[in-house]
């Protein structure tokens, strides 16, 4: 058994007799574990090398989300952000995907998306994965957008070699024009924030919840369009959603430029194998 799940456990205040620990899988990032004791099921994430804030911020987010009392999120019963020791205790969600279950995904997202706040973006840095997210709060959905999120990835890019020559003059280009498409003045909804089709999973019944979380406000097709980017979501999701909050044409203008920057992201973290789907785009809005 790994050494901190007891001292996790401890932290949550839980100490009956542990009945299970079980490795499982968890992502690509963490290590995870089932954890069975007399009083509850619990899952369990540790990084040996988890940033500062890891699971603090995917704590917070899942709050945020859950509060908005339109869509499940695991609850995080505690967590420890300390170097070489970082761990999230989560309760233990077990369920199966039912035939209506992507229809109800897509209700309830529409209903999260629905909620409001009055700002953009988010009062902390966050992550991506393991990659930084600088963030601040603006009235302003375009200047947020092309300052923290496409132009966070830009300096990210030039500063470890992967924005470099042509694309680098190409994505420069983009952000000086990046008006001529992406609103100013937009509702700044609740967004999961990293939402592929491994981000949410089935609980009892059927229930959708939504894990992983890099929580911010904006606008709500930026959520969508990367839903899109990778797959996992079923044609009843969207028409559920497009039935509970209605997509305008506006939505296949910015939907490349909303997976522009997920598609950085990847090529920040992985390297060249994104970089052909960064210049596609880039090439179709400016080249």
């Amino acid at each position: 058994m790994h050494p901190l799940i007891q001292t996790a456990l401890d932290k949550t205040g839980d100490t009956t007799t542990i009945q299970s620990a079980t490795s499982v899988q968890g992502g690509s990032i963490n290590e995870s574990f089932r954890v069975e004791t007399e009083a509850s099921v619990y899952f369990i994430k540790y990084h040996e090398a988890a940033p500062e804030r890891f699971f603090e911020l995917e704590a917070k987010g899942l709050e945020l989300i859950r509060n908005t009392g339109t869509i499940n999120a695991p609850l995080a019963f505690t967590y420890q952000d300390k170097p070489g020791e970082s761990f999230l205790v989560l309760e233990w969600i077990e369920g199966r995907e039912t035939k209506g279950t992507q229809a109800v995904l897509g209700e309830k997202l529409a209903a999260l998306h629905s909620t409001s706040a009055e700002q953009h973006g988010f009062h902390d840095n966050t992550y991506i994965g393991l990659l930084d997210q600088p963030n601040d709060l603006y009235d302003n959905w375009l200047s947020y957008y092309r300052d923290k999120r496409l132009g966070g990835q830009l300096d990210y890019g030039i500063h470890h070699g992967t924005i470099t020559g042509h694309r680098r003059d190409l994505l420069e280009k983009l952000l000086t024009r990046l008006e001529t498409w992406i609103p100013e003045n937009v509702t700044p909804s609740p967004l999961h924030g990293d939402l592929w089709g491994g981000n949410w999973l089935a609980g009892p019944g059927g229930e959708p919840y939504l894990i992983d979380p890099s929580f911010l406000y904006g606008d709500r097709y930026f959520e969508l369009a990367f839903t899109e980017l990778f797959g996992g979501f079923s044609k009843s999701f969207y028409d559920a959603y497009a039935a509970n909050a209605p997509i305008s044409s506006d939505y296949e203008t910015v939907k490349p430029l909303y997976q522009l920057y997920y598609l950085l992201v990847h090529l920040n973290i992985f390297g060249e194998m994104y970089g052909a789907r960064v210049d596609e785009v880039l090439e179709r809005y400016v080249g």
